[in-house]
């Protein structure tokens, strides 16, 4: 306990003098926000996995998903590595930063607002980033404290506020500059915890053969192409977490930030294969779980003989990782939540800061007014997240699939479509953004589930916008007034 002790508290102060150093470098709201619009591969690629999977992939996905699918559930990791990560480089990384310097955006709301000549758009996105972000920072939190209440036996309110208070401070400090310098020794740290991670698992459970062999004793199906939840579930699941990151306003952020086309080729490759290890590793020790836990062996993880999904990852670690081995175990989901929150926390402040305060209460703010504003908007956002995370209202897998599909159903129309399509006007975008989000609510107020009302919304953003955008051109001569097309 005393080694452990000793060395998170070398992390923390890791934290503290990276925070330090991002603080020098920050001399503007460029800098805070997007480092200044000059970071390299590398950092974006370890910036950007480490933003996508966090406490959330590891402790609530992993557990849930493998658990009920087995080793289908890697299909979800397929998606997130070839759509969400290599898609999105591939196919809007060089557009994404092209956009950003031709229209002088800062942020995801305002070039909605430039592209389709839309404050309507504008304070509608940035109001929905807050809203939806904050119970996924939630989630977030509430994994690393269920974690840190299993390894030190620290009370949740109590990890909470720990986990909290580093967040926040820092963010406050250094910002964007910090998140990307600290992220390369947080991507490190992750890509040796779950080397590590897979080979205690597969020595703990005797070989690959023997954990095959073990959950086709179970259930055949969970060794099979489609686990037995079926493959309407297996897709969405595949969708909401591949597809949504098209339109998740932290992931679009690290394009605004990145160099140059150069810097793009070299992050995608790298980025890719990150999302291959990391995920990869994910789900396949999810699916043990299955193995290694029963209401006997693990009576924390289960409510008369369910398996409680948020609690599953916790107690599988703690059983498969020897002792010696547990602190590197600590740090990978510790270093990928970290990064994930202070994106988070980043982007929602921007909403609040740039988009609304300096976008419609006072447009002449200046530089160092609204970086200060971003700063103290940083510590609100962690505040109210944890406050959040406290209440443990729902599971992780529900909190983040409501979150991400709300914030798909959002932008994901509007912001791919606007990109690819001359064509797509304003009606179609406010109608694929405001039906998108509509239904998806809908569908969770109708009881279904989280990640079924996700993808449906999705699929309803991406689908009006061109169908809408069609429709108004034959009722009229075209776009409406001021609307700007790409080129």
């Amino acid at each position: 306990m005393i080694v452990k002790v000793v060395v998170l508290a070398a992390y923390a102060l890791m934290i503290v003098v990276v925070g330090i150093l991002g603080m020098r470098k920050t001399r503007s709201f460029s800098d805070f926000f997007l480092g200044g619009g000059h970071i390299g591969p590398w950092m974006t690629a370890f910036t950007y996995a480490a933003s996508y999977f966090s406490a959330v992939l590891f402790i609530g996905f992993a557990g849930k998903i493998g658990w009920g699918f087995g080793y289908s559930g890697l299909w979800v990791a397929v998606g997130n590595a070839s759509i969400g990560v290599l898609g999105v480089w591939w196919l809007l990384g060089n557009r994404i930063k092209k956009m950003s310097i031709e229209y002088g955006v800062h942020t995801l709301p305002e070039y909605l607002e430039k592209r389709y000549d839309s404050r309507f758009l504008k304070f509608f996105g940035a109001l929905c980033v807050f809203v939806f972000f904050v119970p996924y920072s939630s989630a977030v939190f509430m994994g690393l404290s269920y974690l840190f209440e299993s390894n030190f036996h620290i009370p949740y309110g109590w990890a909470l506020i720990i986990i909290g208070g580093f967040t926040a401070l820092y963010m406050v400090m250094g910002g964007y500059k910090s998140m990307a310098m600290i992220d390369v020794i947080f991507g490190m740290i992750m890509i040796l915890g779950v080397s590590v991670l897979l080979w205690c698992t597969i020595e703990k459970g005797g070989g690959l053969s023997a954990i095959t062999a073990g959950l086709s004793s179970i259930d055949h199906k969970l060794t099979g192409i489609v686990g037995p939840p079926g493959v309407w579930s297996l897709f969405c699941l595949v969708f909401l977490t591949s597809v949504a990151p098209f339109g998740m306003p932290q992931l679009v952020q690290k394009f605004y930030a990145i160099k140059d086309r150069h810097a793009i080729r070299v992050g995608m490759i790298m980025s890719t294969l990150l999302a291959i290890l990391i995920c990869g590793v994910a789900y396949f020790v999810g699916a043990t779980t299955r193995i290694f836990l029963s209401p006997e062996t693990a009576p924390n993880a289960f409510e008369g003989g369910r398996p409680l999904a948020d609690k599953l990852m916790p107690e599988l670690l703690t059983s498969v990782i020897p002792p010696s081995l547990s602190l590197l175990i600590l740090l990978l989901v510790l270093s990928a939540s970290m990064s994930t929150l202070a994106a988070l926390v980043l982007v929602s402040s921007a909403s609040v800061v740039k988009d609304c305060y300096a976008g419609f209460v006072r447009k002449d703010a200046d530089d160092s007014h609204l970086t200060l504003l971003m700063r103290c908007g940083s510590a609100v956002f962690v505040v109210v997240s944890v406050v959040l995370a406290a209440c443990e209202f729902d599971t992780i897998v529900a909190i983040l699939s409501i979150s991400w599909g709300a914030i798909g159903a959002v932008f994901l129309g509007p912001f791919v479509w606007g990109i690819f399509l001359k064509r797509a006007n304003r009606f179609g975008a406010i109608s694929s953004s405001v039906l998108g989000l509509g239904i998806c609510i809908s569908l969770c107020i109708m009881d279904f589930s989280k990640v079924e009302a996700g993808t449906i919304g999705m699929l309803v953003s991406l689908g009006v916008n061109p169908a809408f955008s069609f429709t108004r051109r034959l009722c009229s001569s075209g776009n409406a007034p001021g609307e700007k097309q790409p080129e």
